[in-house]
């Protein structure tokens, strides 16, 4: 029985259906199946399905949001339970997220926020239009382990190197692991202002951040 709501978990996901994703995380509860188990081997298998099909051109942006979106439904809806378990889920590591200065695209940001959360990483989300100073200092805060910087214009890319910049004259570059990402992103413009990991997609973020992490 409980195989067969692992694989109903997943296909909640896949289908991107926050409402079936929510109702099943309840169930879960109710049924009395460890919060962390319904994650890992139910909800947790969707996303990496979806993520696969995105890698392989077999599914697209939508599809992709829409898992991101029923795995945060579903990651709520258990959270409570985990805390009252005390399972407190492995954190692989600690991002401050962020869309940097004079940019507001929010949706591709959000989903590696979604997807890093789900992977197990702690996850602070500044949100869009975020200073560099901003970033900097809630990085300190939260001795975070990677500064991740989303653009999506030429025109405010810059601002991921004004980080970097700051971050090195403040004497704090060799602190943080700092991702760039964002539809102009090259890996030649990663080179060039020294960042430690990129990524085209939010499957790839989180294939990054683990390897940044366990590089340390």
């Amino acid at each position: 029985m409980t195989d067969e709501l692992f694989k109903q978990m997943a296909q909640s996901i896949i289908d991107g259906d926050a409402d079936a994703a929510t109702q099943l995380a309840e169930q879960a509860i109710q049924g009395g199946l460890d919060p962390l188990e319904a994650i890992t081997k139910g909800f947790v298998v969707g996303v990496n399905f979806v993520g696969q099909q995105f890698a392989e051109g077999e599914a697209f942006l939508p599809e992709l949001v829409m898992a991101g979106e029923a795995m945060k439904a579903a990651v709520k809806t258990l959270e409570p339970e985990m805390m009252k378990r005390g399972a407190e889920r492995e954190v692989l590591g600690k991002v401050v997220l962020a869309t940097v200065e004079g940019d507001i695209h929010e949706i591709g940001k959000s989903l590696v926020g979604t997807m890093l959360t789900a992977a197990g990483f702690e996850v602070f989300d500044l949100g869009v239009d975020a200073s560099p100073h901003k970033i900097i200092a809630k990085a300190i805060e939260v001795n975070a382990d990677i500064i991740a910087m989303s653009a999506l214009l030429t025109t405010t890319m810059v601002k991921q190197r004004e980080v970097i910049d700051d971050l090195e004259k403040e004497g704090l570059r060799s602190r943080f692991k700092v991702m760039v990402g964002g539809a102009p992103i090259t890996r030649d413009w990663v080179s060039r202002i020294s960042a430690d990991g990129y990524s085209e997609d939010a499957i790839g973020a989180v294939n990054i951040a683990k390897q940044l992490v366990a590089a340390g």
